[in-house]
């Protein structure tokens, strides 16, 4: 008992003295740039244009924050931006194996009557039962806009064009667009097909990043079939060399649309204009977006996937500390200037007791600009936090009866572009 005792009384002592040198609790950094960059004081932020059109969206790339917009949830006809998601779905049966770029693709009567030469319609003027490589179909149906090519694409990978809109709904939903249904590949006007400004900003995203080769047609200016040469109808191709892509769209209900994406420097911007009265308009307003966003915003990443945000005390650990992080880079886009006012604070347990788990969610943290949120992302354990031994334990579960609750915060100095 007297062992038991003078054992107890050491550990105390011992944990007693360790409270002075206790880790006090983290601040919260104000995230600056590791290299200064010139701010400008007080800049004014302009409201972005004004434009004749039924719906639109200026979005960043990186972080896929809309950083400007008007009605953009609003349902509209997307005419042949539709096919974004016809080729979004041909990208992804290609890349699973499904099938391949050097097929031959039989042109049906369907094909050639719905989307040939005798519509009204953007063609690629395929032959009736001629059989066309996948590859070529993709380029008629990307820089020419066939219908042909792109109800010959729908036949192929799905057995019929009905079919094909039931695959490409369901890539929509795994994409989250959540305002839009198809029924055809080509984009003709249908009861039931329809779109959003922003569902179309989020597809075009998703096509540059999950497809970044097959993404490159879009820069395309021409290309040649039976003998027939045809202009991209994407007029920005020609203006400005920062453009490359994506896809415009015409018919009397939808009017004339146009997404479009740039990149300056590290910056890439998505925009889409739907519904407006001409090509140049189209063409005009697209460009009047894009020159306002890469004057007007920046977007740094604030914290790099896998490396530590804070490294609170961990008890009865083998481990002093824990060292939390998230599993992807923190980007955030903001007015220029502004970098200085973003403030960084983590939603965590004020004392973290072992054993945890490597990618545990042990919280969140949050990036706000005036109050108003900007970025939310988990935080996790980044490494196995096993239990210490039963010594170890006893000493912490003493110390803690004198420790209080840490207020955590991010202890580490963001990472920025």
């Amino acid at each position: 008992m007297s062992h038991r005792f003078n054992l107890l009384a050491s550990v105390l002592l011992t944990t007693c003295a360790g409270l002075a040198a206790a880790q006090t609790p983290a601040s919260a950094p104000t995230p600056k740039p590791a290299v200064a960059v010139p701010s400008a004081i007080n800049a004014p932020m302009p409201p972005p244009p004004t434009l004749d059109a039924k719906a639109w969206v200026l979005m960043d790339y990186a972080t896929g924050q809309v950083l400007a917009s008007s009605n953009p949830d609003e349902r509209v006809e997307p005419a042949s931006i539709t096919k974004i998601m016809t080729s979004y779905v041909v990208s992804a049966e290609l890349a699973a194996g499904k099938v391949k770029p050097d097929d031959e693709v039989f042109i049906s009567e369907n094909a050639w009557r719905g989307g040939g030469a005798g519509t009204d319609g953007s063609t690629s003027f395929l032959a009736l039962n001629s059989k066309v490589k996948l590859h070529d179909l993709l380029m008629g149906m990307i820089v020419q806009s066939g219908n042909d090519s792109a109800i010959a694409l729908a036949e192929h990978l799905a057995g019929s064009e009905a079919v094909f809109a039931d695959l490409m709904n369901e890539y929509a939903k795994r994409l989250g667009l959540a305002n839009t249904h198809f029924v055809n590949a080509s984009g003709l006007s249908a009861p039931d097909h329809y779109t959003t400004a922003h569902d179309i900003a989020l597809l075009s995203r998703a096509l540059i990043r999950d497809y970044p080769e097959d993404y490159k047609i879009y820069a395309i200016k021409e290309f040649e079939w039976n003998g027939i040469k045809q202009h991209n109808r994407n007029a920005l191709l020609w203006r400005d060399g920062s453009v490359d892509g994506i896809k415009t769209g015409h018919h009397s209900g939808a009017g004339y649309c146009l997404a479009a994406s740039a990149k300056r420097d590290d910056e890439r911007l998505i925009t889409v204009v739907m519904g407006t009265k001409g090509e140049k308009v189209r063409a005009d307003m697209t460009q009047e977006l894009l020159n306002y966003g890469f004057r007007f915003y920046e977007t740094h990443k604030l914290y790099s996937a896998d490396r530590p945000v804070a490294e609170p005390t961990l008890w009865k650990g083998l481990a002093d500390t824990i060292q939390l992080g998230v599993t992807q880079d923190v980007l955030v886009t903001l007015p220029r200037g502004r970098y200085a006012d973003l403030k960084a604070a983590m939603d965590v347990p004020g004392r973290f007791v072992a054993p945890y788990t490597k990618g545990q969610n042990l919280g969140t943290l949050r990036i706000t600009l005036d109050g108003k949120p900007l970025v939310e992302r988990p935080i996790v354990a980044l490494q196995e936090y096993p239990e210490a031994g039963f010594m170890r334990r006893l000493g912490d579960g003493i110390m803690l009866w004198f420790k209080s609750d840490e207020a955590v915060q991010p202890s580490k100095q963001p990472d920025t572009k």
